[in-house]
């Protein structure tokens, strides 16, 4: 018989024993989407209880992040619950700005869209402006603008990144960011310029840790040492905007040591091309061509011209060559070498003006080409070129780079960024072993295409083609006889024609200034370009609530949509309230924004992972849905019935783009067997599904490099619906566009730009990559501007919306102006110290900490983390409020005055935002007072939202009740 022993006095006064539950049931479903916090687009597993989310994790079998998820992806859920979500349609009743709102219902608010967006369309479509801000649909969106036959449509790129954009796709084919990667398993020697933590953090994360394990020397180029750059090898904190003058000091390097690939320029790039060189005429500067319209190059053995594109021949480099027909030609090559040997673009002559010592340009120029021509990358695969040629082995220049906003956002960007690839192509560090590689569907042919649409724009009339695009010369440019722009924001202009994603940052002002003309409607989709994602924050306000003489607002109608209530939801007349990203379907497509790699194109989608407990609607589904009601052609069948019933997941399966070619590449044919082209495929979204929520088609080994080149692979890519021809393509180091529209300044051609545009084209269009002043640095005085002012994303935040999150406040819920210590000691500030921030716009007040990693001449600050009071639905004194800023405020979107006229504050090239030209001083305030930052706008009234709780808490439900 078994004796139990009596428990002791210790153990009845302690109670009964804790049971712990070592594996706690934390969900009883989970599922798998795409991460939308930030432009990443991480696979992730959302782990559900009771319909709710319980915790999301990286899906470790994704292509993009590999299971890795940063801080931003794991606080989702703060971001699906955040109290600052809309509820319902709004109707504003009170006067712009006020915050005052009826709830209406969705009959009611698409009754009411219609009718606005119906009489544009019968009437002139280009009176709708239709800009979307961190859209990852823009093909989609694009699509719609063209079909309701409005030029009028952008989207973010304008101002982030479409100088890095465009002068890589005209330059190689490419760009970095999502059109490429650096080859992170064999590069020795890595180059990042301007990379602030926000983008492709994961992907770049894990990189950095690859070279850093085998030890290759990572340079940051960068006037800040935050994130990345703060755990580079050597940080080259170089005065903000002269990278480009940094990258011509070591092409002048390597040019004068003679450390070049000259078979790899003469095998893949336009270096041996004849330029004809016939000074006055229309032909000056423009490639010599056959009677086919073939390039031509200069045979030294036969000693005549020969098609450029014939695979073995002896071409010529240097030299001035005598043409049949008698004009005078010289090679790229001579074109580019002579100007960059020139002794302006030596170490010692660029030095003071990039803030780098001389003696550092010439070093990092010799161990680039060190690494680049003694430590070169050999891999055992043959592979066969263009040509048929079959070569054993690939061969690489282990010099990889990588480049984003912070080259991009000056409005000498595009030709630095153009300067960056230069040095890739006179390394032959372009898609080869160790180098920097292009992610499918990239490369793509050159010129780029398509062409912008928009030249006629009719009633109750789509488009011929897409809103954005790629001019190829003056023809393609969208302007009247007299040269006035055709678009609201003057995008493919004179003032900026190779825009390639518009000028979003110009649609507001000129939109209430009527210029080029007024507009009926003012159409936006997630772009809070009331706060911090406009220049000139106090006068964009005004102008979104300016008024005529007779009391009517100066843009008579905005409609917007946006899942939470931010500062620009107060300043719309019609609000569209949207879905978060756990709620909706969403498309990452090959036609859009890929998430390809150098291993294989893929693409992906999102699922609904949980119900919306609001009466919100998708906006691909309300703008499906609008496209009906108004009958656009895309939109209806022959019988007027709706093309796509089902909304977005019906068009995602559906539509075509062109035979064969839809939004997604993977499963597609009716048996779901075919890869990136073929029939529309019923089943595809469940197909997606079943595999983690995206696809990925893996290239063979003989495909993986030379891709510009590469005959397995180019004849694989038209296969896939990648590109329509198996052509090589071509590096351009000399652009001929642009000297199509620098010849057009000097007097030649057809369609001629104004005037007032003349000597601006023909100084800025230079088909060689050219270094000139920033604009605004130009044009204001340096002893009252003494300083660069900088503004960028952390690694934990990313736009608007990051800033909301309660688990990010709790990493940043201010921001500060942040400056170096030996600046400080120069003008006696100590940290937290308030200071005025002052430009030739505007000012503002903010507190500062110093720091070493700045450059000496620059400020700087986090983007974003300033909020208005009230809006969010965060507390009116919250600190991002009353401690929080925005450089914004003293950025102005025009520049200073100029013979009567004020261009915009953008490259005179692509049009970008010249964020990072600001120039600004800064005093002191003595005052002990306490002080908050400056301006302050009136609080806004967020409409009927959920109660604002003092403490946000999450999962408090789920702890095991004791």
């Amino acid at each position: 018989m078994t004796q139990h022993r009596k428990p002791d006095l210790l153990e009845r006064l302690a109670g009964p024993a804790e049971q712990v539950d070592t594996s706690p049931k934390v969900a009883d479903e989970t599922k798998f989407t795409t991460c939308y916090m930030c432009a990443c687009r991480c696979g992730i597993k959302v782990h559900l209880k009771d319909g709710r989310v319980r915790y999301i994790e990286g899906n470790r079998n994704h292509p993009v992040n590999k299971g890795v998820l940063c801080a931003k992806g794991s606080a989702g859920i703060m971001t699906q619950y955040s109290p600052a979500r809309l509820q319902k349609p709004l109707l504003r009743v009170g006067e712009r700005g006020a915050g005052e709102f009826k709830e209406i219902e969705w009959e009611e608010a698409l009754s009411l869209a219609t009718d606005w967006l119906g009489g544009i369309r019968q009437t002139d479509p280009k009176k709708l402006a239709f800009f979307t801000g961190r859209d990852q649909s823009q093909s989609f969106t694009g699509w719609w603008a063209a079909q309701f036959g409005t030029p009028n449509f952008a989207a973010h790129g304008g101002f982030c990144s479409v100088n890095m954009a465009a002068a890589g796709l005209y330059s190689i084919g490419g760009s970095f960011w999502e059109f490429g990667e650096p080859d992170w398993d064999h590069a020795e020697y890595f180059l990042m310029f301007g990379v602030a933590e926000d983008h492709d953090s994961n992907p770049i994360k894990t990189g950095l840790t690859k070279l850093k394990e085998r030890g290759a020397k990572y340079v940051a180029v960068n006037p800040v040492r935050t994130g990345y750059a703060a755990i580079a090898d050597e940080w080259v904190g170089i005065r903000p905007g002269t990278d480009g003058l940094f990258v011509f000091a070591l092409i002048h390097e390597l040019l004068r040591t003679n450390r070049i690939d000259l078979d790899f320029l003469v095998r893949y790039t336009n270096a041996p091309w004849l330029v004809v060189r016939n000074p006055g005429s229309a032909d000056d500067g423009l490639f010599a061509r056959d009677a086919d319209g073939k390039p031509l190059a200069w045979d030294a053995k036969a000693k005549a011209p020969v098609a450029a594109t014939t695979a073995d021949f002896a071409p010529s480099l240097v030299g001035e060559v005598i043409l049949p027909d008698g004009r005078k030609a010289v090679p790229v090559f001579e074109l580019l070498a002579g100007r960059y040997l020139d002794a302006e673009y030596a170490p010692d002559a660029v030095a003071e003006t990039c803030g780098v010592a001389a003696e550092d340009i010439r070093r990092i120029a010799a161990e680039i080409a060190h690494v680049a021509f003694e430590k070169q990358v050999v891999i055992d695969q043959p592979w066969t070129d263009w040509a048929g040629r079959r070569h054993e082995k690939m061969i690489g220049r282990p010099v990889a780079m990588h480049a984003m906003r912070g080259i991009s956002a000056h409005s000498n960007g595009f030709h630095t960024c153009r300067a960056i690839h230069l040095l890739q192509m006179l390394l032959g560090a372009i898609d080869t072993p160790g180098a920097w590689r292009y992610k499918a569907p990239f490369p793509r042919p050159m010129p780029p295409g398509p062409k912008p649409a928009g030249k006629e724009v009719k009633p109750n009339t789509p488009l011929p083609g897409m809103p954005l695009g790629f001019t190829h010369g003056p023809e393609d440019l969208l302007v009247e006889a007299d040269g006035t722009p055709k678009r609201i924001d003057k995008a493919y202009s004179w003032e900026a024609p190779m825009s390639a994603h518009g000028l979003m940052h110009m649609a507001i002002h000129n939109a209430w200034a009527g210029d080029p003309y007024p507009i009926d409607t003012l159409f936006m989709f997630m772009a809070n370009m009331s706060w911090n994602s406009t220049m000139n924050t106090g006068g964009t306000i005004e102008k979104l609530t300016d008024k005529h003489a007779d009391g009517s607002y100066k843009i008579p109608r905005i409609i917007y949509s946006d899942a939470y209530f931010s500062e620009m939801v107060p300043y719309a007349d019609l609000i569209l309230p949207d879905t978060t990203y756990l709620e909706r379907w969403d498309c990452i497509s090959l036609l859009d924004r890929p998430i390809g790699s150098a291993h294989g194109p893929a693409d992906a989608i999102r699922q609904p992972v949980i119900q919306p407990d609001r009466d919100v609607r998708p906006f691909q589904d309300v703008l499906i849905e609008l496209g009906a009601r108004l009958g656009l052609p895309g939109l209806v069948k022959e019988d007027g019935s709706p093309r796509y019933p089902g909304g977005y997941p019906d068009y995602i399966v559906n539509h075509e783009r062109k035979p064969g070619v839809g939004p997604l590449a993977g499963w597609r044919g009716e048996d779901g067997n075919l890869p990136g082209k073929g029939a529309a495929n019923p089943n595809q979204l469940n197909r997606y599904i079943e595999n983690g929520c995206f696809w990925k088609h893996e290239l063979e080994p003989d495909q993986l490099y030379f891709k510009h080149a590469n005959k397995g692979y180019l004849e694989a890519a038209v296969k896939l619906g990648l590109i329509d021809s198996a052509e090589q393509i071509v590096l351009q180091l000399y652009s001929e566009p642009m000297q199509k529209f620098r010849l057009a300044a000097l007097g030649h051609g057809a369609v001629q730009p104004p005037e007032r545009d003349r000597a601006r084209v023909k100084e800025y269009f230079d088909p060689l990559p050219i270094w000139y002043v920033p604009f605004e640095e130009e044009a204001v005085d340096p002893d009252d501007y003494p300083l660069h002012a900088l503004t960028q994303r952390p690694m934990p935040m990313y736009h608007s919306w990051g800033s909301q999150n309660a688990w990010l406040r709790q990493i940043y819920t201010r921001n500060r102006l942040y400056i170096s210590r030996e600046l400080a000691a120069d003008e006696g500030l100590e940290d937290e110290d308030w200071v005025w921030v002052t430009s030739h716009h505007g000012k503002l007040k903010c507190q500062i900490q110093t720091m070493e990693g700045v450059n000496r001449d620059t400020v700087w600050t986090w983007n974003a983390i300033g909020k208005r009071a009230g809006a969010w639905n965060l507390a009116p004194d919250a600190p991002e409020a009353t401690k929080g800023f925005l450089l914004n405020h003293a950025i102005s979107e025009l520049l200073p005055d100029r013979g009567g006229y004020r261009y915009s504050n953008s490259d005179p090239v692509t049009g970008q935002a010249a964020w990072y030209d600001l120039r600004v001083r800064i005093d002191k305030i003595k005052s002990t007072e306490a002080q908050r930052s400056e301006p302050v706008f009136p609080t806004l009234t967020p409409p009927d939202l959920p109660p604002r709780p003092a403490v946000l808490r999450y999962g408090a439900a789920n702890s095991r009740k004791r």
